[in-house]
């Protein structure tokens, strides 16, 4: 299984050939009737909890740290801030860390 991430714009989206987007969309329901897993990006939320302290969050976009990649999770969850709770309770939160939770929308 792989995560991806993808970069883009509507600015970008809106001049590329409409016949070109069809092919994509219709390449990616062909992923997704294979097993694929996909959504589009929502806001992202940082996460913290250092030393168990309590709780920050910092709205986003993000994808970029001065700190490396630790690792990568998805999680089912209700609501955004229960993600937000299951997250700061993670290492990488409470151990000085930061966790970007993604809300991915559905593409259908």
């Amino acid at each position: 299984m792989f995560v991806t991430i993808g970069y883009g714009d509507r600015a970008g989206y809106d001049q590329t050939d409409p016949s070109v987007r069809d092919a994509a969309h219709e390449h990616d329901e062909r992923l997704l009737a294979g097993g694929a897993v996909m959504g589009i990006a929502g806001q992202p939320v940082q996460v913290r909890n250092h030393e168990g302290t309590g709780v920050d969050t910092t709205e986003g976009p993000y994808l970029r740290s001065d700190l490396p990649i630790a690792g990568f999770g998805l999680i089912e969850a209700p609501s955004l801030e229960e993600a937000i709770a299951l997250a700061s309770k993670s290492p990488c939160a409470v151990a000085h860390g930061v966790v970007e939770v993604w809300p991915l929308e559905s593409t259908r």
